[in-house]
C-alpha cells in the first residue's frame, strides 16, 4: 500500500482565474492609486493626519483643475461661436449662441473674428498678391524640417547643408524681394506681421545662436587670456541686462551711434539684439556640457594624434551636445516665446497683431480680446510641444546609441 507522502496529483485543466481585488481594478484603483495614493501611513496618528491632509489638497486641486479645464472647454467649443452667415461682426457674437439661442449677454469664444483676420495675424499687411511667395518659403522651410527627421530620408545630408547654406537666402530673396526686374517687387519689412515676423525672429535666433553660442563657450575655456577675456565679458555683459532693454536699446538708441545717413532697417535690429542675447545663454549651457566631459577624453584625443578641433569636433563637442539637448532645447523655446517682446519696439509679430486686432471696434465685444489671446497662445503651445517632444525623441535615440 503506497504511503500518502508519495501520492502525486497532476492537474489536468488550469486553474481559474481570479477577479483582480475591487480596491486595485478598475475606475476605484485608478483613483486610489493616482489620486489618493498618499494615504498610505497610517502607522500612526501623525502619519494618518500627513495622510489625510495630502489626499483632502490632492482632491481639491483635481477638483478645480476639473473646473478650469470644463470651463475652457465650454468657452472654446460649446458655447463658442463659428460661423458668421450674414456678416453680422460685431452683432453675431453678442446675440447669439452656438445652439441658436438668440439672447444679449457674454458667451464663448467669437472664432469668425480669428476667420476674418486670419490674414492680418498670419502675414501681417503684407501684399495679397504677393502671399504666395511666404507661403512657398513656408512650405520649403516645413518640408526640409520634416525630412531631416527622417533618418532613412535619401540624400539627408544635402538636405541639412541645403537648409543651413542655401536656404537663408533664397528665404530672404522670396521675403524682401529681388525689384522690379527679378519679378519679385520689394516688400518692405515694415509690411511684415504676425506669424511671419514671430517666425523669422525666432528662427533667425536659434539658427545663428546654436553656433555662436558654441564659439563663445570654447572661447571661454580658452587658455589664451584675451580670447576667454572677451568671451566672458560678452557673456556676462549680455546675461546680466533683459531682453526687453536689448530690445530698446537695438530700436532707440543703436541710431544715435551710427553715421548719418546710415540706418538700419528696425526687424534687423531685433534680429541681432536676440541672436546676441540668445547666444549669451546658449554659451552657459554648452559650457555646461563642456565641463562634464570627463579629462580622459581629452587625453584620447591627444594621444590619437588629433589637434584641438579636431578633437572637438569629433570627439568633446558631440559628447557635450548630447549632455545638454534638455538645456539647449529649453533655450529654444524661451527663445521662441521672447518674440513676443518685439511688440514692445513696434514690431508686428503674432501678439503684437492680435493687440491690434483687438482695437477693431467693428468687433468690439466682451470676448474680442479672449479670443484672440487663446488662439496666440494656442500657436505658441503647439510649436513649443513640438520642440518639446522632438527633443524627448532625440534623447531617447541618443541613449540607446551610447548604449
Amino acid at each position: 500500500m503506497a504511503k500518502k507522502s508519495d501520492i502525486v496529483f497532476v492537474r489536468e485543466k488550469d486553474a481559474p482565474l481570479l477577479a483582480p481585488p475591487l480596491l486595485e481594478s478598475g475606475a476605484f484603483g485608478w483613483f486610489r492609486q493616482n489620486i489618493l495614493s498618499t494615504m498610505n501611513d497610517f502607522s500612526s496618528v501623525g502619519g494618518a493626519v500627513r495622510s489625510l491632509i495630502m489626499a483632502a489638497a490632492t482632491l481639491f486641486i483635481f477638483y478645480y483643475s476639473v473646473n478650469i479645464l470644463w470651463a475652457l472647454i465650454d468657452f472654446t467649443l460649446i458655447e463658442a461661436v463659428w460661423s458668421n452667415p450674414q456678416g453680422l461682426k460685431r452683432e453675431l457674437c453678442t446675440t447669439a449662441l452656438a445652439g441658436g439661442v438668440q439672447h444679449d449677454g457674454w458667451h464663448g469664444a467669437c472664432w469668425p473674428l480669428i476667420f476674418a483676420k486670419i490674414k492680418f495675424l498670419t502675414y501681417g499687411a503684407y501684399p495679397f498678391e504677393e502671399l504666395w511667395r511666404v507661403n512657398l518659403a513656408g512650405v520649403i522651410l516645413i518640408a526640409g524640417l520634416v525630412a531631416l527627421m527622417f533618418e532613412r530620408m535619401p540624400y539627408r545630408i544635402h538636405i541639412g547643408l541645403f537648409m543651413l547654406v542655401i536656404y537663408p537666402f533664397l528665404a530672404f530673396a522670396l521675403l524682401y524681394g529681388l525689384g522690379d526686374w527679378a519679378g519679385l517687387p520689394f516688400v518692405y519689412t515694415y509690411d511684415w506681421g504676425g506669424i511671419l515676423v514671430t517666425l523669422v525672429v525666432a528662427l533667425t535666433g536659434i539658427v545663428v545662436s546654436l553656433p555662436l553660442g558654441i564659439a563663445l563657450a570654447l572661447g571661454r575655456q580658452s587658455k589664451m587670456p584675451v580670447i576667454r577675456g572677451f568671451c566672458t565679458i560678452f557673456i556676462e555683459f549680455w546675461r546680466g541686462i533683459p531682453l526687453i532693454t536689448v530690445l530698446f536699446m537695438a530700436s532707440v538708441a543703436l541710431p544715435l551711434f551710427l553715421p548719418k545717413g546710415v540706418n538700419i532697417d528696425n526687424l534687423l535690429r531685433a534680429l541681432i539684439g536676440v541672436t546676441l542675447f540668445a547666444s549669451a545663454y546658449m554659451a552657459e549651457v554648452i559650457r555646461g556640457g563642456l565641463q562634464a566631459i570627463d579629462k580622459g577624453q581629452y587625453e584620447a584625443g591627444t594621444a590619437l594624434g588629433l589637434n584641438y578641433w579636431k578633437n572637438m569636433r569629433l570627439i568633446i563637442l558631440p559628447q557635450a551636445l548630447t549632455y545638454v539637448i534638455p538645456g539647449i532645447v529649453n533655450t529654444f523655446i524661451g527663445l521662441f516665446k521672447d518674440t513676443t517682446l518685439v511688440a514692445i519696439i513696434g514690431l508686428f509679430d503674432l501678439l503684437g497683431a492680435a493687440q491690434a486686432a483687438v482695437n477693431d471696434a467693428s468687433w468690439s465685444t466682451p470676448v474680442q480680446a479672449i479670443t484672440l489671446y487663446i488662439y496666440v497662445a494656442l500657436f505658441y503651445f503647439i510649436c513649443c510641444l513640438i520642440m518639446s517632444r522632438y527633443s524627448m525623441r532625440l534623447e531617447r535615440k541618443l541613449a540607446k546609441t551610447n548604449d
